[in-house]
């Protein structure tokens, strides 16, 4: 029997629309990750992009657990000596909460070419309307049963 890599050209890209409302966000990135980088798929091959576009709605309204609200905090250097950023994720959650799930998924994809590829198939929005309808994504339920 031999074993079949898939390739980019024949993969199938679906489009998904998960709605986070009142879901834990390291949960929520863990899930997404996994449907970004294709491992829900049979053809599944770890050095070809194989998974799909997911649209995330209503990032306003994730949630952490315990006191991460508090005292969790993101940070980021300007790239110049003493130019390190910080903010909490209270801030964060007022200001950009769809900067909070992009940074979740982020650090679960592959930290290359290819981690960056499947990042870009990630659309995050505030609120619960997105522009795209014309992809015609299907609701996908990641809820606490599912």
């Amino acid at each position: 029997m031999k074993t079949s890599f898939a390739k980019s050209s024949e993969v199938k890209k679906k489009w998904y629309v998960v709605d986070a409302t009142d879901m834990v966000v390291g949960r929520l990135a863990s899930r997404i990750a996994s449907i970004l980088r294709g491992k829900t798929k049979p053809i599944y091959t770890p050095h070809v992009d194989t998974g799909d576009y997911v649209i995330v709605i209503n990032a306003k309204k994730i949630r952490f657990t315990g006191n991460k609200l508090d005292t969790k905090v993101y940070y980021h250097h300007s790239g110049y000596p003493g130019g390190i950023k910080k903010e909490s994720a209270k801030d964060l959650m007022k200001e950009a909460p769809e900067r909070i799930i992009i940074s979740a998924v982020r650090g679960m994809l592959p930290k290359n070419k290819l981690g960056r590829r499947q990042l870009k198939k990630l659309k995050v929005y505030r609120g619960p309307e997105h522009p795209h309808q014309a992809q015609k994504p299907e609701i996908l339920n990641l809820s606490k049963g599912a």
